[in-house]
């Protein structure tokens, strides 16, 4: 009995063993550029932004060796949405700092050191107006907005421990109106976020 015992116990022991050297999970961080499209709508509000630089910070965790869950944090520096309307020609300024978080599904595909992947899941995002001299309307208030992020890249294996990721990400959402029903266009963004970082696995 205490032989069976023994060797039961070592099996396991070696199993989990196998399971530690495994590298099952990721983090990796990440550079962004965030770039809102222009927006036309029926209510007479048209929607111009400027390009915003940003971070993103990944965790993965691997289901198989082709699939994973993932979950994200993103934000962005300052970027400006300008608002033009029939009674401001000239347009209304917001600076934001734009916040995501977010979870996906993963599916990878394994071709030596070459990894595409594709992901698409639920998200969040926070749109913050920045109360500094750009920023012309005093009444834009923080919104938070549901919508999703998809996405579809390359991961290139550097090490057993490390690689290196080229994504583009879209993130699809209600264009904010910073709670300001003057500013509603009662569109969805498309939002282009290409990213390029570098992921540890452990």
């Amino acid at each position: 009995m205490k032989k069976i015992a023994i060797i039961a116990f070592l099996l396991v022991a070696g199993a989990a063993a196998g399971r530690a050297q495994e590298s099952r999970q990721d983090i990796s961080i990440s550079g962004t550029a965030l770039i809102e499209p222009f927006i036309a709508s029926q209510t007479d509000v048209q929607v111009h932004s400027t390009y915003a630089w940003g971070a993103l910070a990944s965790y993965r965790f691997m289901l198989t060796p082709s699939s994973a869950l993932e979950g994200n944090y993103g934000i962005t520096y300052q970027n400006t949405i300008k608002f033009v309307l029939p009674q401001f020609p000239n347009g209304v300024k917001v600076n934001t700092r734009t916040e995501e978080a977010s979870a996906a599904y993963v599916r990878q595909f394994n071709y030596k050191k070459f990894n595409p992947f594709a992901e698409a899941g639920p998200a969040a995002f926070i749109f913050l107006p920045i109360r500094n001299t750009g920023t012309e309307s005093l009444d834009v208030k923080q919104q938070t907005s549901i919508g999703a992020i998809y996405g579809a890249g390359i991961a290139y294996e550097i090490s057993p421990s490390f690689d290196i990721r080229a994504e583009y990400r879209g993130m699809v959402t209600k264009v904010p109106n910073f709670g300001d029903s003057t500013f509603s266009t009662n569109k969805w963004y498309n939002i282009y976020v290409p990213t390029i970082g570098a992921a540890y696995h452990f």
